[in-house]
């Protein structure tokens, strides 16, 4: 019998939080991070932040084509970055996770040299904008089809399963990825086989210009996990505590192998869908800046403020620290060169057949190399 050692209950009516908006601890239960700790979610909060930032000027400066913002995001990205085991576990993340990605510890010149495609990239200049991946991290790189990595984090579940290693899947995507066939497909048949995954919703309200009550007629997302027989947490994910806490219980159900977990994190894109939208058409500012009053940096600011641990010396060491480390990281990224035209003849097949020898040869004699 697997013992129940639940802090939260699942089908909540709102959605779990542990810091109100005023950075008071409302749980039911003694934090038990240290004080250390509690800085190291701060600071990744704003390394998050304003690696997002960054990755916006690159695309509106001409150097990259594409950018998705995440900024209202953070909380749960972090959160997820923190509770599972990096480089054991494996991460399905999608566009909008760098954040996610820079917090579970892929270096920010890969993420930099992936959205320059440079030679820095580890996907060799192959991927769209914002689509990370780490092959030492586990982290799937990130598909551009909406859902389309659902059904084959399912398959990574299920084979952690059969071969008993222990591993947890973690695959997030947006509210209008739970609109997609993928996704009811990969969701299902995770409960079916009993899979170590935990489903991760980060609920922004909007798939593209599609607002919520327009898009499904649940009541909220994580009710959706009743039908396929698994637990659903609500969770307020512009709180980074309660998310992380919410994932450190949905991690390790999936691993005592009580099967599949849903989680629903609210949270709101402050900026466009991407730079290819204008976001201003389909929601008021009103709305915007009342969801910014609830940001995830602030409200851990003030929680660590009302514990002794913040002050503004601190506060101004921690950014310059981070605004450097990402300056360095763009640097590097920036200075490995573009890609090569040729290499996307490379690593299509074991060994290189003789359409991509004479391909690859055709190029090399129009670019004059």
């Amino acid at each position: 019998m697997i013992k129940d050692t639940r802090r939260f209950e699942p089908f909540s009516e709102n959605p779990i939080s542990l810091i109100d908006d005023e950075g008071k601890w409302t749980g039911k239960f003694d934090l038990q991070l240290d004080d250390a700790a509690l800085r190291d979610f701060y600071r990744s909060l704003i390394a998050a932040r304003q690696l997002d930032e960054r990755l916006i000027l690159l695309q509106r400066s001409g150097k990259t084509s594409f950018a998705m913002q995440a900024a209202g995001h953070e909380g749960i990205q972090v959160a997820i970055a923190k509770a599972v085991k990096p480089g054991f576990d494996w991460l399905f993340p999608y566009y909008r996770d760098h954040g996610l990605a820079l917090a579970l510890g892929v270096p920010a010149v890969d993420i930099f040299a992936e959205n320059l495609a440079t030679r820095a990239d580890p996907a060799k200049g192959r991927q769209m904008p914002n689509h990370p991946g780490s092959k030492p991290l586990n982290v799937f790189t990130v598909a551009s089809p909406i859902a389309a990595h659902i059904p084959p984090a399912t398959g990574a579940a299920i084979s952690a399963k059969v071969q008993n290693t222990g591993q947890v899947v973690v695959a997030s995507f947006g509210d209008g990825a739970t609109s997609e066939g993928d996704w009811h497909a990969g969701v299902n048949f995770a409960s079916a086989q009993g899979a170590p995954i935990v489903f991760v919703v980060e609920n922004n309200r909007y798939a593209i210009s599609v607002d919520l009550v327009n898009q499904t007629g649940s009541e909220n997302m994580a009710i959706k996990a009743k039908a396929y027989g698994m637990p659903g947490y609500y969770v307020d994910g512009m709180d980074v505590l309660a998310s992380y806490h919410v994932m450190l219980e949905a991690i390790e159900h999936a691993r005592s192998g009580a099967g599949p977990v849903l989680v629903e994190a609210t949270v709101y894109r402050y900026g466009p869908h991407s730079s290819a939208d204008d976001d201003s058409i389909y929601r008021p500012k009103e709305e915007v800046e009342a969801w910014k009053r609830r940001d995830p940096i602030l409200r851990l600011q003030k929680f660590l403020k009302n514990r002794g641990v913040w002050d503004e010396d601190w506060e101004e060491e921690v950014r310059q620290s981070v605004t450097d480390e990402l300056a360095q990281a763009l640097a590097a990224a920036e200075a490995a060169g573009p890609v090569p035209e040729v290499w996307m003849f490379g690593d299509v097949y074991e060994k290189q057949l003789w359409p991509q020898a004479e391909q690859q040869k055709y190029l090399e004699q129009e670019l004059g190399l």
